[in-house]
């Protein structure tokens, strides 16, 4: 058995996609993963227990009722990371 944080696999699921709609976001790994941190950090975890073979078909059924809890809690941490990046900013 396994214990997972399934909200972890829903926000890297649509990570990208909401990255797509800030075009001048950075995409280095370092703010990628400050983003997902601040989402996860900010979305109620739901922990499940679970074969290996049925993780993913129970994620993908558990992401469509988190949605757009994701999506704003994803939007949200972009643009802290944005506005403050752990690194230089690129000229």
């Amino acid at each position: 058995m396994e214990l997972r944080n399934y909200m972890e696999d829903i926000v890297l699921q649509h990570l990208d996609m909401v990255l797509d709609r800030y075009p001048t976001c950075c995409r280095c790994d370092q703010c990628r993963q400050d983003i997902a941190m601040i989402a996860l950090n900010n979305l109620k975890p739901h922990y499940i227990s679970t074969e290996k073979g049925e993780l993913f078909t129970r994620i993908n059924s558990l992401a469509a009722q988190y949605q757009v809890e994701v999506i704003g809690a994803i939007a949200k941490a972009i643009e802290i990371v944005s506005k403050n990046p752990r690194h230089e900013k690129k000229a």
